[in-house]
Formats: structure tokens, sequence, C-alpha cells
């Protein structure tokens, strides 16, 4: 009897801290700690998105109303520590949002085209007028440079590969796609009015439904485990884990700032929130 009582009395401190305390979040859950914010002269900020290759932040800036043409878009360089390099590095854009990187060029969704920029001079290579594009809103781009675009308001998605443009995907079941993410045979997509998250399959392109309670969703991010992060445009930020389940990690709604299409840097944890509203680009340490 000793002997089992001893037995116990060793292996029972190391079986208890396996499981949470009473009243505490498992060891799993993630939280957002704030680790700086640019000044607050962004224009309307939409988009942010990271070049790895020239180690900055392009931030897209929409300076008015989201669905006008009217010439006051712009994107900044921001540096990964929240200064603001140039504010305004390339302009003449209407209500640039979505972005995504395909060897040193720059896709913008501006409004009803696409914008090719050379990222290493900014300048503008090429605008691409969509078929009967009403309000083209996030970009992503696989990696052999096919580049998918959703319009929210035709419900749809566009294909660009090279010159070439087709609507990839048109459905009634939508509402408002909004964030779009490609990640291996698969695309993400957020629909916005109906706060839907979306699996696409790129060759059938059946639509799945993988969560949901994403309302007014806008970015989408990969955060590592087959896991997500997604930006409710209101000023949320929640994670979805491989399973669909929704946890809320910030919410800043109360603060009237918005929280836009966001990037996540995985190599440093570091999740950047253009808070569109507050004109400025707040970044988080994802802890895990």
């Amino acid at each position: 009897m000793k002997t089992i009582v001893f037995f116990l009395s060793v292996l029972l401190p190391s079986w208890f801290t396996d499981f949470p305390s009473p009243g505490q979040p498992p060891a799993t859950a993630a939280s957002l700690v704030k680790k700086w914010e640019t000044e607050a002269t962004l224009k309307v900020p939409e988009s942010v998105l990271f070049d790895a290759r020239q180690n900055v932040l392009y931030v897209s800036n929409i300076n008015g109303q989201s669905g006008e043409k009217d010439g006051n878009g712009f994107l900044s360089k921001v540096s990964l520590d929240g200064k603001i390099e140039t504010l305004e590095w390339v302009t003449g854009l209407d209500a640039p949002k979505g972005m995504g990187l395909y060897n040193n060029r720059l896709y913008v969704a501006d409004l009803t085209d696409v914008v090719v920029i050379d990222t290493r001079t900014g300048k503008i290579l090429q605008r691409m007028a969509l078929p009967d594009a009403s309000f083209l809103n996030d970009v992503t781009v696989t990696r052999s440079g096919d580049v998918y675009v959703s319009d929210s308001s035709r419900k749809r998605i566009y294909l660009v590969q090279g010159d070439k443009v087709t609507i990839w995907l048109e459905s009634n079941d939508l509402k408002k796609p909004n964030g779009l993410l490609v990640a291996g045979s698969g695309l993400s997509m957020l629909d916005m009015d109906a706060g839907i998250f979306y699996q696409v399959d790129l060759k059938s392109k059946k639509l799945i439904k993988f969560a949901e309670g994403v309302s007014s969703g806008d970015g989408v991010v990969a955060a590592g485990d087959d896991s997500y992060l997604v930006s409710n445009w209101n000023g949320e930020v929640s994670s979805v884990d491989k399973t669909g389940k929704v946890e809320k990690l910030l919410d800043t709604k109360d603060q009237k700032l918005g929280a836009a299409d966001i990037e996540y840097i995985p190599g440093k944890k570091l999740l950047l929130v253009p808070t569109f509203f507050g004109n400025k680009v707040v970044a988080y340490e994802l802890v895990k």
C-alpha cells in the first residue's frame, strides 16, 4: 500500500499540469498583445500586405469614399516597427483595397480595375479593367501567379492569368464576397453579409461552409496549424481553428476604428490591422 501511495504522490502533480485549472482558458487559447501603431496620418487604410523581398508593409488608402472613382487613392510604405516610410508611395488610384504579390509585382483591387505595380520602383505597369466589375474588394495570388479578385457587388470572383481575365465564380448563394486566401488546392472566402467562411475547391468551385458567425468578415489570413485569423470590418479579429470554431481575440467596436483587410507575418507572429476609420495600422503579437 505504501508503494502505491508513493507512486501516486510522484505522478499526480505531473498529471495535473496537463489540465487547465478551473476557470482558466486552455493552454492552446490565443490572445493578441499590442506592439505598436502608426501615426494616424493614413487616409482610410483598407488593406495591409507584407513584402518579404522588400521587407516592408504596403497599405492601401482609399482617401475618400470606398465606391467612388475620384483619383484620391494611394499606397503607403510602412516599416515593420510602424514607421511610415513613404505616405504617398503610389498615387492616382481611386479606391484601392485588397492587394497581392507575385514576382515583384503588386496587384491592387481598385474598384473596377486591377492595378499592377512594380514593387522595386513604385511605377504603375498596367491598369486592367475587369469586365462589368463594380466593387472589387480583395486579392489573393497563387504560387504560379494566378490572381483571384472578389467583387462584393457582383457576387463573383474574377481570375486574372497574365492578360486574360475571366469570371471564375458567380453565385446567387453569395451575398457579399470579400476576403480571399489561396491555400493549397482551396480558396478561403469570407461572405460579409452572410457571415459565412467558405472553402472553395479550385477545380470543382464547390462552396463548402467552413465556419459561420463571422459577420462583416473582411480579411482572412493563415495563422498556422490549419487555423486562420479573420477580421470583422466593424472592429473585431477572431481566430478560426481547423474545425471551424470561431474565437474572438480583439474587439474595438466601441472605439469605432474598424478592422479591415488584415495581414499576418508568421515568422514574427505579427498581426497587422488597418483601422479604416482610425487612419492608422495597429500591430499585435499573436500569443498561443
